[in-house]
């Protein structure tokens, strides 16, 4: 069956393969708006003047901390573009992340017939993705009760944070990407 499609209607995974991304770590997550519409906000001065769809964003954003208390999250640095949305989110260690310290635990035992691991396909729960696909979800709902056009692009970009050279780069660029708005990848002249 897979030779049928010869991969036209599978698009392949953004995520690393090699990662877990339910682990103790810092990700730098940026997500678009639908065609980068401008839908945020705008800038202006070097100031960014948030839209009533941006407001919902940077409530959702906070919001998403305490609706997951029991994954660990710590909100870092992060900031509302017109177009899109940069953040560090940390996933501390939590109960969903805990690798055992047993050997054995780590080979699949079969248990009345079922197999203890859980198998990788689908939506995986207390993870970055469903994270990202709950304040979507949230902030989707809400918005378009504003503008029916609302909406997001269907993935995210994320980036695991190896180090604190790196963490540092990143929030700098995070805190300094309203005033340059006019070089980033994602700017758009709607004048």
């Amino acid at each position: 069956m897979a030779e049928k499609y010869q991969g036209r209607y599978r698009i392949p995974t953004a995520r690393a393969g090699w990662w877990n991304y339910k682990h103790e770590a810092a990700y730098f997550i940026t997500i678009c708006t639908q065609n980068r519409n401008q839908f945020l906000g705008d800038i202006a001065n070097r100031k960014m003047t948030l839209s009533a769809i941006g407001q919902i964003v940077d409530e959702e954003w906070k919001r998403s901390f305490n609706v997951r208390a029991d994954m660990n999250l710590i909100m870092d640095e992060y900031v509302i573009m017109p177009n899109h949305f940069h953040a560090i989110v940390i996933i501390g260690e939590n109960k969903y992340n805990v690798r055992s310290k047993d050997a054995m635990d780590s080979i699949a035992a079969p248990v009345s017939g079922i197999s203890r691991r859980s198998n990788g396909f689908g939506s995986q729960s207390k993870s970055l993705s469903a994270i990202i696909r709950g304040f979507k979800g949230v902030v989707t709902s809400r918005a378009r009760e504003i503008e029916p056009l609302f909406g997001w692009q269907t993935r995210f970009h994320d980036h695991i944070i190896r180090d604190d050279f790196e963490h540092a780069r990143i929030a700098y660029y995070i805190a300094t990407n309203v005033e340059n708005w006019e070089f980033d990848t994602f700017y758009q002249n709607i004048e």
